[in-house]
């Protein structure tokens, strides 16, 4: 059976329990709208230890003003029958909780999405926080390492699942873990990807059925330069060059916002692909509905 708990009270008082009786409690932080790379995370956690806590919470810390917060696709009740249906192929052992908060409670000083007027205390990687998505969204990696570190602190997690997908998020995360000294493991799932290659995403739900087939094309793009890379090419202008020129030929494709192959700890630039390099890259599309989207995908060579 699936515990649902919305307070910090609750929650404290579950935690106080699993460490009385000596149980290792996993973490799969979520903003819900769950899909198959979720899924696989929790599955991971359940697998793992025996108390996995699965948070469902819209962050508006992580969204400026002028994206998506109000609009973020929720199915609270689907993902809870989602999370009760996974539980049940789990070990009988496994006690599943679903952490629901309300935003007051994660933000007692308030949360302004203007970042000018915010108040209180927020936590920031300087460095890793302000490269490849932090320059297309530079407000975005202070609200996710905000919310991350408060959920730490509250649950108390020994092991904390993230995906691949958000690969630069994971590489933050892990920064943050080991400078603020949290005796917290993390875990970096794969990527879950659609059949036809595109990677997992709640916002896949904002594609319409054309876009959303088209919009393969960053996949295919990532993988053309894979295949170079595996047939002996490391130079990382002529892999990233593979990239843009398979992007640029699909006229979905608005904008490229940024292609680069990365070390994962440091995220710093590579002059030549190595095994463990990151390929990443992040487009804007022109949809059917002339609503603005944007996708991101990687690749670890």
């Amino acid at each position: 059976m699936v515990q649902i708990i919305r307070s910090l009270t609750k929650l404290r008082e579950w935690r106080l329990a699993q460490t009385l009786a000596r149980r290792k409690v996993g973490f799969v932080p979520t903003m819900g709208a769950l899909h198959a790379g979720h899924i696989d995370l929790i599955r991971q956690s359940m697998a793992a230890t025996p108390a996995t806590v699965i948070s469902i919470f819209v962050n508006p810390s992580q969204f400026a003003p002028h994206e998506d917060l109000s609009k973020y696709p929720r199915s609270f009740e689907k993902d809870i029958a989602e999370i009760t249906e996974v539980s049940r192929s789990a070990r009988p052992e496994v006690e599943p909780v679903v952490f629901m908060p309300e935003v007051d409670e994660m933000y007692p000083s308030g949360i302004e999405l203007d970042r000018t007027k915010q108040v209180g205390a927020f936590v920031e990687v300087l460095g890793l926080s302000h490269q490849l998505e932090g320059l297309v969204r530079p407000h975005f990696f202070r609200g996710v390492a905000t919310v991350v570190s408060k959920l730490f602190n509250a649950i108390q997690p020994d092991v904390a699942f993230f995906g691949q997908k958000d690969i630069q998020q994971v590489s933050v995360v892990r920064r943050m873990v080991k400078d603020l000294l949290f005796p917290i493991e993390i875990v970096m799932g794969k990527t879950a990807r659609e059949k036809s290659g595109l990677a997992m995403s709640s916002r896949n739900q904002y594609l319409d059925p054309e876009t959303r087939q088209k919009a393969t094309v960053l996949y295919r793009a990532l993988k053309n330069a894979e295949n170079e890379y595996n047939a002996g090419e490391t130079s990382s202008k002529v892999l990233v060059d593979i990239v843009k020129k398979t992007l640029s030929a699909e006229p979905v494709v608005k904008n490229i916002e940024y292609v680069e192959i990365t070390d994962l700890e440091s995220l710093s630039p590579q002059e030549n692909a190595r095994p463990g390099s990151v390929l990443s890259a992040a487009i804007a599309l022109n949809s059917a509905a002339g609503t603005p989207l944007r996708i991101l995908d990687n690749i670890i060579l």
